[in-house]
């Protein structure tokens, strides 16, 4: 394989499939199965509009069942695979590949260490997950990478174009030994990348991942950024986010120039048994064609879905109930991993 030319390609170029694994009554969505998986089956019928989908189940028991609801809700069977494999829970940004590409069409399933985000949970199938799918044929003669270093694929966003985003708060947290240069080195090194931005500002309260970028702010074509702002001055989010807002504006693209930048609305507080969940507008999926975006029953949300259509021009807004998802700590893009065109059958 040529990995001179190898690179982390945009959310936004063509892809082969969406990669998702069925929430079952051996995971942490136990105590709420049947109401997150009226949302992932949502999504399977909203993903199935536009491309496949690959769905890892535990065995044949939840694949029938799954099968079953995701065509109640209408999604596509024949775009759907089920591969069968043992995983802890579902959040596939983090313990999916992220996939690298050169420019001869060839890939490869950079395959990091997946440690529960810094140890807050068992990981140990889920940091199998990547190499049990290459067993399963499921990414055909795709080199498989292992690189012995915590990392989620929630916690960087690239623009396909060299630059990766990604939050200081984070990676310290699962690498407190090393300094930001250090950690820089690595990601550039094994995402191919030419440069890395950091954010030392932006969290939300309720999500687990130490400020995963993915919940905080997105690259969009054109030189843009996507990112969760707050305009509540009372709520406990505003300083911090309204500095990561700052940060963002000062960024420059490679050419210099400032990024466009699309704020978000802010969602009133949604408390879960005295909780505040993390209810993010910027944890958005894009497909072939289209833009799924989280909907939290909010007055926000509309406004929400359409700035992020703004965002993203020529693809349909299609917004999936996530309110079931946040109870996790998580949104749509945490459940998802995009796979890139030619990756899969």
């Amino acid at each position: 394989m040529n990995d001179s030319t190898l690179r982390l390609p945009a959310e936004w170029e063509p892809q082969a499939a969406v990669l998702i694994a069925w929430p079952h009554a051996d995971t942490d969505w136990a105590e709420r199965l049947a109401s997150v998986e009226t949302t992932y089956a949502a999504l399977a019928a909203a993903v199935t509009r536009f491309e496949s989908l690959v769905i890892v189940v535990p065995d044949a028991a939840v694949r029938g069942h799954a099968e079953e609801l995701i065509r109640a809700a209408g999604a596509e069977l024949a775009r759907v695979r089920f591969v069968e494999l043992p995983y802890d829970d579902t959040w596939l940004r983090d313990s999916g590949p992220l996939t690298l590409r050169n420019d001869a069409g060839q890939f490869q399933l950079t395959d990091f260490r997946f440690t529960g985000w810094g140890g807050k949970f068992g990981a140990e199938q889920d940091d199998a997950l990547v190499a049990g799918l290459v067993e399963a044929g499921v990414f055909g003669h795709a080199a498989h990478k292992r690189v012995d270093w915590a990392l989620e694929g929630g916690g960087v966003e690239s623009d396909g174009a060299g630059t990766v985003l990604t939050t200081w708060r984070c990676l310290t947290q699962r690498h407190p030994e090393q300094s930001r240069e250090e950690m820089s080195a690595i990601l550039r090194d094994s995402l191919h990348a030419s440069r890395i931005l950091w954010l030392d500002f932006g969290y939300l309260e309720g999500d687990d991942t130490d400020a995963h970028i993915d919940t905080l702010a997105r690259f969009a074509p054109g030189d843009r950024i996507v990112f969760q702002a707050c305009d509540d001055a009372s709520d406990p989010h505003f300083d911090e986010l309204q500095r990561m807002a700052g940060e963002l504006a000062a960024l420059r693209t490679t050419d210099g120039r400032p990024y466009t930048l699309y704020p978000l609305p802010w969602a009133k507080p949604i408390v879960d048994e005295g909780r505040r969940l993390a209810a993010s507008y910027a944890n958005y999926l894009i497909v072939n064609g289209a833009v799924l975006v989280p909907a939290y029953g909010d007055a926000a949300d509309d406004a929400a879905a359409r700035i992020i259509g703004e965002a993203h021009p020529g693809r349909e807004v299609v917004q999936v109930p996530c309110r079931p998802l946040i109870w996790q700590n998580g949104s749509l893009h945490c459940i998802t991993m995009q796979l890139p065109a030619g990756l899969v059958d």
